[in-house]
């Protein structure tokens, strides 16, 4: 186990599986005056088309949501699989003028969710065009086609392990689901200490040493003792055990068991 003082020295990536996990659910039903950022010159929109769906892979692995293909199919199939014609003016993509597709979000719902809210869903940005402006673009005119679509709310799901995506949403105004702030009260305090933000004032800070999961830590640092070319990992847990998979400068791959 590492020390206090180790534990004290990590720094947060914008997306870090070494936070402590809690489910974060925003929402906002001011939208007579949602912000709006323009696409960065030589950027445009795009619908989701037939075949798209292998871009849509590709841009959330590269932002750290997947990291073997199984898991982004897995995804596809669970959220979108026999509603892809929906996603035709629902699905956005951010083009590059030579057609590479860099980033994507969705004007969506959740069928359990019976307040009626549209929800936004999964907002990803290729980590080589991540801060360039196109994340705050792409959230605005996706909540602007939620609005167009009629839904009286807009709820984001999101997470502590996302955190940087998380103080962008309290930046466009979104808040707490009152519920969820119960629920997950030390996630909004450890969210506040790694962000500050005003909109969070009602909610007690985490030690910083406190924010991070023990056992996440040490798992990345035996990986990193094993693969010096580590990017990133997740814990998965199959039939009583943990499947732990990651990804180096050179490629995926996954683990069985404890480390």
């Amino acid at each position: 186990m590492e020390n206090r003082e180790e534990r004290i020295t990590l720094k947060p990536d914008n997306h870090d599986m070494r936070l402590k996990y809690y489910e974060l659910i925003l929402e906002s039903r001011s939208l007579a005056e949602l912000p709006c950022y323009p696409l960065p010159e030589g950027y445009r929109y795009v619908y989701y088309r037939e075949g798209d769906k292998k871009d849509w892979i590709a841009i959330e692995t590269s932002a750290r949501e997947f990291i073997l293909p199984e898991e982004g199919e897995s995804a596809w199939k669970r959220y979108y699989a026999g509603k892809e014609k929906e996603l035709e003016n629902r699905m956005f993509f951010v083009e590059t003028t030579d057609g590479e597709k860099v980033a994507t979000a969705t004007a969506f719902y959740e069928p359990r969710d019976l307040s009626g809210a549209g929800w936004l869903h999964w907002v990803a940005v290729k980590r080589e065009y991540q801060g360039k402006g196109i994340a705050k673009a792409l959230i605005s005119h996706t909540l602007q086609r939620l609005k167009e679509l009629g839904y009286p709310s807009i709820k984001i799901p999101t997470q502590t392990n996302t955190w940087v995506a998380a103080r962008i949403y309290l930046d466009f105004g979104f808040r707490p689901v009152p519920q969820n702030a119960v629920d997950s009260q030390i996630g909004y305090g450890i969210l506040k200490t790694l962000t500050n933000h005003p909109a969070l004032a009602g909610f007690e800070p985490v030690p910083y040493e406190e924010i991070w999961d023990s056992r996440m830590v040490q798992i990345e640092k035996r990986l990193r003792e094993q693969y010096s070319g580590l990017v990133h990992f997740r814990v998965l847990e199959e039939n009583g055990q943990d499947r732990i998979l990651y990804c180096t400068e050179s490629g995926a791959g996954e683990w069985y068991g404890t480390l």
